[in-house]
């Protein structure tokens, strides 16, 4: 039997999805030739390779494992061939293209505008999104309105990027502009130079902004740079075939309204509970907490934890909400993923007391996993950052930190040193790579302040904490 009779004994024996009737016209086009092409090569190894970089809008790891919006998406389309997913980092942007050149891997997937100059020795797959080039400086400078207030002001850029060439062709017009071209930073690198005052404008993407901006306040939006480019995967272009597939991918994609859930679960931009007033708190407070007081006091007495610290977890995960869900996939009170509440052994996130027993569980264990010999309540400021972002990176964050001549056992020099891991001079040199460090920080600094709160209510007698306990006695 030749080859092409094996792919389609293979492909009839499986359910009939969009991706495989693509595949089937394929075969029937090239039923002549032995030669397998790109998407049965991917299906006959049985894995996809992504060739992509490590950041918050491409591929990341998080709490639950491999993340991101480009993840999302490529992981989506293995699944839809049924294979695996390979992931290959590239140490810098301009290095993605001489990889998919020398056959690493099948696509990029790193957040790549289509441009005309690209188009010329690129092959792109359908366009998911459009972006614009924006200019960005620190809050408090003057706002830049267009390119001549960035002439002889410190200007930097990703190197190899789109934004770079924009400023090429606008320098034909305007010889004094400027810049740096940074060849190791990443998008976070740029908004931590504005922050810091090390540069005064840097040009990132608009999508990058927006999924940044809640964690760098300093940085504000100046003007937009030329027209907005569409985001799409560059693809292997040896034959037709990934094309094809990629494109019945995406239109299953936009029609099931999936497309749209990936946005809305990176890019859309929540009400952060760090920023949540007192006036929110104590109203939370009366409403929410007589409910769920009861399971938060039984289930710390039960695990030999203080309930203040679990409430003020439970507040800032959900603000007490049994249903909240948010757009990551994690619910309920204490906001457990899907993944930690199966080894937790949890089946109903929505459960209060499942869940604030899970989260008591789950804090108890990452207390275990801190070294004995840092004493609370650096451990526990430690194991909360774990909670947040995954014991991984709590790690990669103390071995940084001693690398730096800092003590991996302080909180106070480790807190110093989490938000590197969003700088790609830093968290390239990791073993988990990127993540949010700086969101953990605030992560912990918020419990805190909430369980502080709760205590100094409790030795009180606050009326508004004594309400509460008068309203459980009363149910």
């Amino acid at each position: 039997m030749n080859t092409n009779f094996k792919s389609l004994f293979k492909l009839l024996s499986k359910p009939f999805t969009g991706v495989v009737i693509v595949l089937l016209s394929l075969f029937f086009i090239s039923s002549g030739n032995d030669e397998l092409n790109r998407v049965e090569q991917i299906q006959a190894r049985g894995y996809l390779s992504m060739i992509t970089r490590n950041g918050a809008t491409s591929w990341y790891l998080g709490r639950d494992g491999n993340t991101g919006f480009e993840y999302d998406l490529v992981k989506g389309f293995a699944d839809s061939l049924e294979v695996e997913l390979e992931i290959i980092p590239a140490e810098r942007f301009q290095d993605m293209f001489p990889m998919l050149g020398a056959d690493r891997g099948d696509l990029i997937a790193a957040n790549v505008s289509r441009t005309p100059e690209r188009e010329k020795h690129l092959s792109f797959g359908p366009d998911y999104e459009l972006v614009d080039s924006v200019v960005v400086y620190r809050r408090g400078y003057k706002k830049p309105r267009k390119l001549t207030d960035l002439i002889g002001n410190r200007i930097r850029v990703i190197a190899g990027s789109s934004h770079e060439a924009e400023l090429v062709e606008a320098q034909l017009a305007l010889p004094q502009l400027s810049w740096q071209a940074d060849d190791d930073s990443s998008a976070e690198d740029l908004f931590t130079a504005i922050a810091e005052g090390i540069i005064d404008y840097a040009i990132v993407d608009s999508l990058v902004f927006d999924i940044n901006q809640n964690y760098f306040p300093l940085v504000r939006k100046g003007f937009s740079l030329g027209k907005a480019r569409p985001l799409a995967w560059v693809l292997q272009s040896d034959d037709s075939s990934l094309l094809t597939a990629s494109q019945a991918y995406f239109t299953e994609l936009k029609e099931s309204q999936q497309l749209a859930q990936f946005k809305l679960k990176y890019f859309q931009q929540s009400d952060k509970l760090g920023h949540v007033g007192m006036y929110t708190f104590m109203a939370q407070l009366k409403k929410r907490l007589p409910a769920v007081l009861p399971i938060f006091l039984e289930v710390a007495d039960t695990h030999k934890l203080e309930w203040e610290l679990l409430a003020a977890m439970g507040y800032q995960e959900s603000r007490w909400d049994p249903d909240a869900v948010s757009f990551t996939g994690v619910r309920g009170i204490m906001m457990l993923t899907k993944q930690t509440a199966t080894h937790l052994g949890v089946a109903d996130r929505e459960d209060p007391t499942q869940s604030i027993e899970g989260g008591a569980r789950y804090i108890n264990q990452l207390l275990k996993k801190v070294p004995a010999r840092i004493p609370m309540p650096d451990r526990l400021w430690m194991a909360l950052a774990a909670y947040n972002l995954g014991y991984g990176h709590l790690e990669d964050a103390r071995r940084l930190t001693q690398s730096q001549g800092g003590d991996p056992d302080s909180w106070a020099d480790v807190e110093d040193t989490l938000p590197l891991l969003s700088q790609e001079k830093w968290y390239s040199k990791t073993r988990y790579g990127y993540t949010r460090g700086y969101e953990a920080v605030k992560y912990v600094k918020n419990i805190r302040e909430y369980a502080n709160t709760l205590r100094w209510m409790q030795d009180r007698n606050h009326p508004a904490l004594d309400q509460a306990e008068n309203d459980r006695m009363d149910t």
